[in-house]
């Protein structure tokens, strides 16, 4: 799934063991949360990650940071990515946070117009440095 858009197209490789390495990570932080979604045959439908993190300001409130929201192709439409999202959110607030924030492409218009409709505004500028 993360690679099946025109932007992961160019940036991922399925199959590369650098995936399982990860996955490895991210399961061993108690501060990440990588969720799937299946269907009734148990085949991996959609997923997302959530990263959970402290902080000094806002009086030194935790956020949750959502990444990776993928729905399968076939899947898109159904409202499965709706229900993935207002999942996470309810995890982040049952896990105290008080805020959650992402960043999407500027080309995701799409995207832009879904995360408004669940409530989420522009307020920030996103930089990215590649290192």
């Amino acid at each position: 799934m993360l690679a099946d858009d025109p932007l992961g197209a160019t940036r991922e490789r399925p199959g590369d063991p650098a995936y399982l390495k990860a996955f490895e990570v991210i399961d061993a932080d108690p501060h990440q949360y990588l969720a799937v979604a299946v269907d009734d045959s148990g085949e991996v439908v959609g997923t997302l990650q959530l990263t959970f993190t402290s902080g000094l300001s806002r009086l030194g409130m935790t956020r949750a940071t959502i990444e990776a929201v993928r729905v399968r192709a076939d899947q898109r439409g159904s409202g499965l990515g709706e229900h993935l999202m207002r999942w996470a959110i309810d995890e982040a607030r049952a896990r105290g946070c008080g805020l959650m924030q992402l960043t999407t492409d500027a080309s995701r218009t799409d995207a832009h117009r879904f995360y408004e409709r669940l409530g989420f505004t522009a307020s920030h500028v996103g930089m990215k440095l590649s290192l």
